[in-house]
C-alpha cells in the first residue's frame, strides 16, 4: 500500500528532501503509415519520451522501487508534416495492483486523436508548468498529472486533486496553442474537457467511485467477496447520480470510467445473485447504454 501520508511526515521529520520517480512507463512510437524516411529519429524520440516521463519527479512524494505506476503509451504517427512536424495519436493505459492478488486493474485507457508537434531529432524535451513551451511535452504532462491523481484517488478519497490541477493548468497554459485538444470548443472528448471533470465540484461523485470501486470494493475482493461486490455495486449509484444530473453539455469523465472498467465490472459479478445481478444491469445500462449488450452478460 501506499502511505503517502506517513512518507511526508517522515520526510519533514528528517528534514529530507528525497524523491523517487512515480511513472514505471513503457513507450512505444509506431510509425508504418510514414514511409520513406529517417527511422531512426523515432527510436530517438521513443526513447526522449521514455526518459522524459520515468526520469522526472512529478511530485514530492517518496515512491520505492515496487510502488511505482504501471503505464503504457503508445503514439501512432500517421503524418510527417514536416521533419520536424508529426500528427497521429496518443494512447494511454495505466494500472493498480489489487490487494492480496496478482491482478492490476486498469485504472485509464484512454484515446487522444489529437497529437500534433515538432521534434528534432536529440533534442531535449523541455517542460515548464508555467508556461507551454512545447505541445509534446505539454501533453505527455498532462497524461502524468492524470495518471498520478487517478492512482491517489484510487487509494484515498480526492487524493488526486492536487494532480488534477496540475493537469488543468497546463491546460490554461495552452489555450492560445496552435494545435488542437487544448479548447472546449473543439470537441466534447478532449483534454481541457477531462481536466474540467475531474475538478469540477459537480463530479464529485465520479471521484467518490474511483476511491469506493478500488479501495474498498477491488482492494476486499479476496477476502471478502460478496461485501466488495455489494460495495461495488453502491458506488455505480454515484455515477448514475452524475448522470441524470448532467452537470454540463460533456460529461467526458463518465466515458472515461466505462472505457477502464466496463469488461473488468463484468468479470466482478460473474458470481453474484440475481437480484444483485439485475440492480447492477440496471445502472449500467442507464449510463452507459452503448455497452448493453455486453453487461447482459451479467445475468446469463
Amino acid at each position: 500500500m501506499r502511505k503517502i501520508v506517513v512518507f511526508v511526515i517522515l520526510i519533514t521529520a528528517f528534514g529530507v528532501n528525497a524523491a523517487s520517480q512515480e511513472l514505471r512507463c513503457n513507450v512505444q512510437v509506431i510509425t508504418n503509415q510514414i514511409q520513406g524516411t529517417n527511422k531512426q529519429k523515432f527510436t530517438t524520440l521513443q526513447r526522449a519520451i521514455y526518459e522524459f516521463m520515468n526520469s522526472r519527479n512529478w511530485t514530492n512524494h517518496v515512491y520505492r522501487s515496487h510502488e511505482r505506476i504501471e503505464a503504457n503509451i503508445m503514439i501512432n504517427l500517421t503524418e510527417e508534416i514536416s521533419s520536424d512536424e508529426f500528427r497521429g495519436t496518443i494512447q494511454i493505459q495505466a494500472r493498480r495492483p489489487v490487494y492480496n492478488s496478482s491482478y492490476n486493474t486498469v485504472l485509464f485507457n484512454y484515446m487522444d486523436n489529437n497529437l500534433h508537434f515538432r521534434y528534432i531529432e536529440h533534442e531535449t524535451l523541455e517542460f515548464n508548468s508555467s508556461q507551454h513551451l512545447s505541445n509534446l511535452t505539454s501533453i505527455l504532462a498532462f497524461y502524468a498529472y492524470i495518471i498520478i491523481g487517478l492512482d491517489y484517488d484510487s487509494f484515498s478519497l480526492n487524493g488526486g486533486t492536487e494532480l488534477f490541477r496540475a493537469a488543468e493548468t497546463i491546460v490554461s497554459n495552452a489555450q492560445n496553442a496552435a494545435e488542437r485538444g487544448w479548447k472546449s470548443f473543439e470537441s466534447n472528448r478532449n483534454r481541457y474537457w477531462l481536466a474540467h471533470n475531474l475538478i469540477d465540484a459537480r463530479y464529485t461523485p465520479v471521484r467518490e467511485f474511483i476511491y469506493r470501486y478500488h479501495r474498498q470494493g477491488l482492494d476486499r475482493l479476496a477476502d471478502r467477496p460478496a461485501e466488495a461486490r455489494a460495495e461495488i455495486a453502491e458506488s455505480l449509484e454515484l455515477l448514475q447520480k452524475v448522470y441524470r444530473e448532467k452537470p454540463d453539455p460533456f460529461m467526458h469523465i463518465l466515458q472515461v470510467m466505462f472505457d477502464a472498467k466496463s469488461d473488468e465490472l463484468i468479470n466482478v459479478f460473474s458470481e453474484t445473485n440475481p437480484e444483485e445481478a439485475r440492480r447492477v444491469v440496471t445502472v449500467l445500462r442507464e449510463v452507459d447504454p452503448s455497452n448493453t449488450p455486453k453487461y447482459q452478460r451479467i445475468q446469463q
